[in-house]
């Protein structure tokens, strides 16, 4: 990180001033965590302060300024709730893990070009959660399993494939689904439910069910009303209404993302507990080919990749009786994933969806989910025997990381607790083990992200 990039943000930032309170978003205390990387900024900002009016307004003047900055790549809000201390200007008073930490990890051990145990620029505070609260894990915290389904572009079927996998998941277990996707919600549609959204008693929206399923959209919400929502806001709108939708006890909850990899989808995948995602994608070529490099950068997030399925992947002739490809060009070997099923396009495949009349072929995409859900059940960690840094300032993470390896013997399991990804530790234990190639002394080295706050490595002592 260039500490002077970092300077130029923050001086930026001094300038957006919050309306309501008449100062700058520092001096308001509003900004809770500020991450500076490779040109990639990310502010956490604390929008309850703020005349509700004027939240997205504040949110678009931080990206417009700190956008506005040379050497800024790319600009991502964060909303944090309250109960953190604000950040002052160069990261005093704010709790390890900010930016300021982040330069003394580069810094303070840097002089064999290593990254800081459990590198990156989340912060364990970062969210506000605080023990035995309701948001304590992020959305969606009290479902057992929550299965995202994803696509890399639009047009392929995704929500219908999202809504029959509910269906059919509907007939063991208590299932919810929730359209995150914000620009296309076509959820309420394909199960054919309408709104009012209704309040419980504590204000939170309550979904709509329909045949056990529960549905929460903002498909519901709008009126039928086109949506334009920018990147921030956009995140906002989704994530207020993950963190606050009223489910009752589901065991399962099926997350409809928006297509591609833009920052709604990345955002809901870093700040939820999500157990795998599901690709949908047609046979087409460059579809396969757009698919592939979205698996990879989920599971870059740390998502397992359940399996991809083939939507449209052939039609009955309805004259001589026989299946047909509808694409050519597509081969699903080079999505180096599971393909969990190939579904003809037919109209039963297309019709309204009904919990408990699903198609076959969805009872058994139902059943490869299931199975697959339980092959990537997981690291299994001994609480007792992991290393656990999350909310240690860099120096202490150091200490804490060489404490716990050095104590584990040639050939013995070594487990990190982390609330960032962990995975360029590597080069540090690399040097406590004394090994010249970490990559290849550490095997396996595994890294398991549970939600936004908590990661899990798992590698053996060379």
């Amino acid at each position: 990180m260039s500490h002077d990039l970092e300077s130029a943000v923050e001086s930026a930032l001094g300038q957006v001033q919050n309306p309501s309170l008449g100062s700058d978003v520092y001096e308001a205390g509003l900004i809770h965590d500020l991450a500076v990387e490779d040109g990639d900024v990310t502010v956490a900002l604390d929008q309850t302060a703020v005349d509700p009016t004027m939240a997205r307004g504040v949110a678009d003047a931080v990206v417009s300024a700190v956008g506005g900055v040379d050497g800024v790549n790319e600009v991502s809000v964060r909303r944090v709730s309250p109960q953190s201390p604000g950040r002052q200007r160069g990261g005093a008073g704010h709790p390890a893990g900010n930016a300021a930490g982040s330069q003394a990890a580069t810094n303070g051990h840097a002089a064999g070009g290593h990254h800081g145990p459990g590198a990156g620029h989340h912060d364990h505070a970062e969210h506000g959660h605080e023990a035995g609260g309701d948001d304590e894990a992020g959305a969606f915290a009290d479902i057992d399993r929550v299965i995202a389904v994803a696509s890399a572009k639009g047009g392929v079927g995704k929500s219908t494939v999202a809504v029959q996998l509910a269906c059919a998941l509907a007939e063991d277990d208590d299932v919810g689904i929730f359209d995150a996707d914000l620009y296309g919600p076509n959820v309420p549609t394909l199960l054919d439910v309408d709104g009012p959204v209704r309040a419980g008693a504590d204000d939170r929206p309550q979904p709509v069910e329909t045949g056990g399923v529960e549905v929460m959209s903002t498909g519901l919400m709008n009126d039928s009303q086109p949506l334009a929502w920018r990147g921030s806001v956009a995140h906002d709108v989704v994530t207020d209404l993950a963190e606050t939708t009223d489910w009752t006890d589901r065991d399962v909850l099926v997350l409809d993302l928006p297509p591609g990899t833009g920052d709604v989808p990345l955002s809901i995948l870093q700040e939820t507990s999500v157990d795998g995602v599901v690709f949908v994608t047609t046979p087409f070529q460059s579809s396969v080919a757009d698919t592939r490099r979205s698996v990879e950068l989920f599971a870059d997030e740390g998502v397992p990749v359940l399996g991809t399925v083939l939507n449209m992947a052939s039609h009955t002739c309805p004259e001589c009786g026989d299946e047909h490809p509808l694409f050519d060009g597509g081969d699903a070997d080079d999505l180096d994933v599971p393909v969990l099923a190939e579904l003809p396009f037919t109209d039963e495949v297309q019709a309204t969806a009904v919990p408990g009349e699903v198609p076959e072929s969805f009872d058994e995409l139902a059943e490869r989910v299931t199975e697959r859900l339980a092959e990537v059940g997981g690291i299994e960690v001994d609480d007792n025997d992991a290393v656990d840094v999350r909310g240690l300032d860099s120096e202490a993470r150091y200490d804490a990381v060489e404490e716990g390896f050095t104590s584990v013997d040639s050939g013995e399991a070594f487990y990190l607790v982390s609330d960032r990804d962990p995975t360029p530790v590597r080069e540090f234990l690399g040097d406590l083990a004394g090994v010249d190639d970490p990559v290849l002394a550490f095997q396996p080295f595994e890294v398991e992200k549970r939600d936004a706050e908590t990661w899990v490595l798992r590698t053996r002592r060379p």
